[in-house]
């Protein structure tokens, strides 16, 4: 009997013995994953702010720390912002803090500088927004030997156009495609500035490049020669293609200008080389096609005269539909590449504003 005692006594011993062990073991685990967890998080708050070119915006970013985490008064917290590029495989910078050392690089120098509304404001300001500026952008929190990052998208208000030389179409690799987009005051459109297009009705049927490489095309009305006309409406992809050997149309983006876009009122018509004398004269230079679609699309330009443009062709912008002027839809009616030599047309001018 007192064998038996004994042995319930030693047993019950051990339980106890082992529960406290254990419950030492989920303690310290508990009190280790603590102390050991992320005790610095980065907020961008908007996944997404709008802009447009000349503008002033401002790309969200807060960091919190641990409320136990003791701030070191001898570690500089470094704050970086870097531009992510469309496949992700590389990083612009943009801008760099670290306690009274502050850097602004490239095209961003003296555009941008934080906000510091705060203590924890890590948000970062851009003046004088430019067409380049479009993209996603990384907020970067190093704390010594902690780190978060954020990512926050810049868009754009303005307006996606086709674009083709006068020597006709499908004649532009990856490269052209760029200097053409450029030459006509915009850039490439990126896949997410023709789909919004696309929503907004722009249906065209020859393909053109994106900034990814990728080419790709709208359709908002289905028909055999653009795809069947038993698809479904939607951005149709070819996929990406070779840079320098392919060669297709372009899709350009352009946004708000500084300055005033305008047909020349002038008693006779012009040739192309007197189109672009007339607006000199002005104290102008002749539009290019991205001017007249931001005018057009922005601003509701109308006019119902075709005009000369920089690019040898002839076109007029359409915001109130009308018969013989664009009777059924809103649009920049595209009269075609006349011969230069030929004295039929008005010109449209554009003169920039300091």
């Amino acid at each position: 009997m007192n064998s038996l005692l004994l042995l319930a006594l030693v047993s019950l011993c051990l339980a106890d013995s082992f529960d406290q062990q254990f419950s030492n073991l989920v303690n310290y685990r508990t009190i280790y994953i603590s102390e050991n967890g992320p005790r610095l998080s980065v907020v961008t708050e908007q996944s997404k702010v709008i802009s447009h070119r000349g503008g002033n915006v401002t790309l969200p970013c807060k960091f919190f720390r641990d409320s136990q985490a003791a701030p070191n008064p001898n570690q500089k917290m470094r704050i970086k912002w870097t531009k992510l590029t469309s496949d992700y495989l590389k990083e612009i910078d943009v801008f760099v803090s670290m306690g009274y050392h502050k850097k602004s690089y490239g095209s961003y120098h003296g555009r941008v500088f934080l906000q510091q509304a705060s203590d924890n404001d890590a948000s970062l300001v851009i003046t004088d927004v430019t067409l380049d500026d479009y993209g996603k952008y990384k907020c970067e929190i190093i704390d010594g030997l902690e780190d978060d990052t954020g990512v926050v998208a810049l868009d754009l208000e303005g307006v996606v156009f086709p674009f083709f030389l006068r020597i006709g179409r499908y004649n532009l690799n990856f490269a052209d495609a760029e200097k053409a987009c450029l030459d006509q005051d915009a850039r490439v459109a990126s896949f997410d500035q023709l789909y919004d297009a696309w929503r907004s009705g722009l249906d065209w049927c020859n393909a053109g490049w994106l900034s990814d490489g990728s080419v790709q095309y709208p359709i908002t009305q289905p028909r055999e020669p653009c795809g069947g006309k038993d698809t479904v409406p939607g951005v149709r992809n070819y996929g990406f293609r070779d840079r320098e050997k392919s060669r297709y149309d372009v899709f350009c983006f352009t946004s708000n200008y500084k300055g005033r876009f305008y047909y020349l009122i002038h008693p006779t018509k012009f040739t192309y080389d007197e189109a672009v004398q007339a607006c000199q004269k002005d104290g102008s230079e002749i539009a290019k096609v991205g001017q007249m679609y931001a005018a057009w699309k922005l601003m509701g330009y109308d006019r119902c005269d075709g005009g000369w443009l920089a690019d040898g062709s002839v076109r007029y912008p359409i915001s109130r539909p009308r018969r013989r002027c664009s009777p059924t839809e809103a649009a920049v009616r595209f009269v075609g590449f006349p011969d230069k030599k030929h004295k039929l047309y008005g010109v449209y001018c554009f003169r920039a504003y300091n």
